[in-house]
């Protein structure tokens, strides 16, 4: 019986914090990293997502690692957590706004959501 491929997924927004954790993932995690895949989710036109993909995806064959991407519309929280699923993921890489207490309770967090939900070890990055 073969090993089951291990993949990470590093979400992705315009964000720089999101980009600031693809960049630590790289750099800290780049020899675990067989295969990665950059899951982005956007409520901006269909182009702006191709950009941002492309540009992540340009940063990580840079550092010789072979990235699929991934787009979808939706609420964030959700589908970051679906694809998780749908991809079999076994580490989930997201970025931290770094925002208080108060605006977490009323705004809610995206990275807060996937640490309790998700069903694979979440990693938050923070700037």
């Amino acid at each position: 019986m073969g090993e089951e491929e291990k993949k990470v997924m590093v979400a992705i927004d315009e964000s720089e914090c999101s980009h600031y954790a693809l960049e630590w993932a790289l750099q800290n995690l780049h020899d675990s990293i067989a295969k990665s895949k950059l899951y982005l989710f956007t409520e901006t036109q269909k182009r702006v997502a191709s950009a941002l993909l492309e540009k992540a995806r340009t940063l990580c064959a840079n550092k010789g690692i072979v990235a699929e991407t991934v787009s979808e519309v939706g609420n964030p929280k959700d589908a970051i957590c679906d694809a998780v699923d749908k991809f079999k993921i076994k580490l989930l890489i997201l970025g931290s706004h770094g925002r208080g207490p108060l605006k977490r309770a009323f705004l809610g967090s995206v990275s807060n959501y996937c640490v309790q939900n998700a069903k694979c070890p979440v990693l938050v990055v923070r700037k």
